[in-house]
């Protein structure tokens, strides 16, 4: 089983959750975070107007789904193909971050592994 998480920009999470469904993968969770990468932050006015600060810690949407060892390359590809603002992307669209799960077990029922996803 393979755990995905991917990090996106806030207006990129229903397209990346309506490609997630079309790859066949419709378990995940959602995270409104804030954080900093390469991009280092934006600068935004404030007041009036009249004065600008650069705001390091940006709002990011995490989506995180745990999937079988074979859907991986499909989710994977899915999220790229709508979480890139545009053909060659830019920086702040995000990451994955792909781990391995050892076991999973599904609380009602008690059953473990594949069965349980």
């Amino acid at each position: 089983m393979i755990k995905i998480e991917a990090i996106v920009r806030p207006e990129r999470v229903n397209l990346v959750l309506t490609a997630l469904e079309e790859a066949g993968c419709t378990g995940y969770h959602l995270f409104n975070i804030t954080g900093a990468g390469q991009q280092r932050g934006v600068e935004v006015f404030t007041g009036r107007g009249a004065g600008t600060v650069v705001r390091t810690a940006l709002p990011k949407t995490m989506i995180t789904t745990v999937v079988a060892d074979g859907m991986k390359d499909a989710v994977v590809e899915a999220i790229l193909s709508v979480a890139r603002t545009s053909e060659e992307g830019a920086i702040g669209d995000g990451k994955i971050f792909i781990s391995t799960i050892d076991d999973v077990i599904r609380v009602r029922t008690g059953e473990s592994g594949d069965v349980a996803l």
